[in-house]
């Protein structure tokens, strides 16, 4: 993936690509996705990424409600959606690397205990640069420091 253009020009060839194969549910997910990156950007919500982790976010949820509710089609709906999404963020970090990061962050803030929490929350997620999912972080911070 070309992460030296917008991700939204990206998109939109994409779009063009699935609905040359007629992938119908790709091209739906792919304009959703489109709509939201380009109503962020009149809002001069510029960045990007923050737009498609808030959408695989919403889409994470819904699909966790449908199944708890017992739609299986729905929740499939939403998985395919957030998988497709996912495909234009960056890897997320892998446990040993937010570790890692945790460390450091709870090294260079100087946080000993759950008061400090915040402190040590806001250097990693701007250490992670948007590979680290906030909960993660969180969970990961909590427990280095309890």
């Amino acid at each position: 993936m070309g992460w030296d253009l917008a991700i939204a020009d990206q998109i939109k060839r994409d779009v063009t690509t699935a609905l040359k194969a007629g992938d119908r549910d790709r091209v739906g997910a792919l304009r959703l996705v489109l709509s939201e990156l380009q109503k962020a950007a009149k809002e001069g919500g510029g960045d990007e990424q923050a737009v498609l982790r808030r959408e695989r976010k919403r889409r994470r949820e819904s699909e966790a409600a449908f199944r708890a509710a017992g739609r299986a089609e729905l929740a499939q709906a939403e998985a395919y959606e957030a998988g497709v999404i996912e495909a234009y963020l960056p890897a997320e970090l892998g446990d040993a690397e937010l570790d890692a990061l945790v460390a450091q962050a709870i090294e260079e803030t100087g946080a000993e205990g759950p008061r400090d929490m915040g402190k040590a929350i806001q250097h990693v997620m701007a250490a992670a640069g948007g590979r680290a999912d906030g909960k993660r972080v969180s969970t990961k911070v909590k427990e280095a420091l309890s």
